[in-house]
């Protein structure tokens, strides 16, 4: 905290640091086990009528009473990940947008409006990076028409807890009631020391296509036409010169087993590598078949000229979690996705519809 040259706590933000990431101390009544300060670390989102908004890395929004402040200043960026390479917010939310493709998309200004029939909220939200061309309230109006006009909730995919991201604008569609209804983590990886666990992987068998097996694993099922448009990167087999290239791994099951043992899915596109739908059989778990999954893909991404790694994995997933910090994952940033409030119906307008269906990365 702030500490005078007399050895006293004091508060050195103002309103005029909105925007900055800072660092609070306040008083706290009835506090756990007679504390009496708390503290808090991150973006100062507001400061109105006397209370301040701070929302953290996890995008956790905590309010302070500007009256109980006794101590804060503005800090430095959060200090460089230990691990992993680096990359800047904008530079993955690109190349992870590239890897999990809308079947149908619009530009509103620098914002990409993404629709897939509601499979997954990923394919089926607004993302805002950079400037939409129009006032935040305009571009918020013209978000919620498009995808009324497909039948579908108005989603925006927003970040936190990186330079670059976007904490005051998760303020902002808090304020006009939209509900943060999911959060994830987006975690960033060397790609060869995933490649060098490949000793097992003699048994992964790798595809451009998710065939039937494939999908017998996978969580979601019934999957569409659209579903599988958005898992194979729209086109099937081989990539076009530039596109982003799609791989699909399957350890088979028993004889006899309705399903294989574990399955993933990894996109290539450039110097990253991406990946997502890494399931195993529950009876099969612990037996290494994950790291399997993942080490075959990686040998491959890495002879396609790829260097780094991202994935998605929620909060909530320990076992997930456990595993990819295993591996050298770090997390980067954490990635939310924000429901449009419901607007009484009108007349000639379209129906909402339910949420889209996750497909465990959100």
């Amino acid at each position: 905290m702030e500490i005078s040259a007399a050895g006293r706590l004091e508060v050195r933000i103002t309103a005029a640091d909105v925007g900055k990431r800072v660092s609070v101390r306040s008083l706290i009544e009835h506090g756990p086990s007679g504390e009496k300060f708390s503290d808090a670390v991150g973006v100062l989102t507001s400061w109105d009528n006397g209370v301040l908004r701070i929302t953290r890395k996890s995008g956790e929004s905590v309010r302070v009473a500007e009256s109980a402040l006794v101590a804060g200043k503005v800090v430095p960026a959060a200090p460089a990940r230990r691990r992993g390479p680096a990359a800047s917010y904008e530079e993955l939310a690109r190349i992870t947008a590239r890897g999990w493709r809308p079947v149908e998309s619009e530009r509103l200004g620098d914002w990409e409006l993404r629709a897939a029939a509601g499979f997954t909220r990923r394919a089926n939200s607004v993302l805002p990076l950079g400037d939409p061309g129009l006032p935040l309230d305009d571009a918020l109006t013209a978000v919620r028409r498009w995808y009324a006009a497909r039948g579908l909730p108005a989603y925006a995919q927003t970040a936190t807890g990186a330079q670059g991201t976007q904490e005051l604008l998760c303020a902002e569609l808090e304020k006009r009631g939209w509900v943060r209804e999911v959060t994830a983590e987006l975690w960033t990886g060397g790609l060869a020391p995933v490649a060098d666990l490949g000793d097992g992987t003699s048994g992964v068998l790798l595809s451009r296509d998710a065939d039937e097996a494939w999908l017998a694993r996978y969580q979601r099922k019934g999957v569409s036409e659209v579903a599988l448009r958005v898992l194979g990167g729209e086109s099937p087999g081989a990539p076009a010169p530039g596109e982003p290239s799609v791989w699909f791994a399957t350890v088979p099951g028993e004889p006899g087993a309705e399903a294989p043992a574990a399955i993933g899915r990894c996109v290539v596109d450039g110097r990253w590598a991406g990946f997502a739908a890494v399931e195993v059989d529950p009876a099969r778990r612990r037996e290494g078949l994950a790291t399997a999954v993942m080490a075959a893909l990686a040998g491959r991404a890495l002879e396609e000229g790829a260097s780094a790694a991202w994935l998605q994995v929620e909060t909530d997933n320990e076992g997930g979690r456990a595993l990819y910090d295993r591996l050298g994952f770090a997390p980067h940033h954490a990635y939310h996705h924000y429901r449009a409030p419901e607007e009484p119906a009108s007349e000639g307008s379209a129906p909402d519809s339910s949420a889209p269906a996750g497909d465990g990365t959100s």
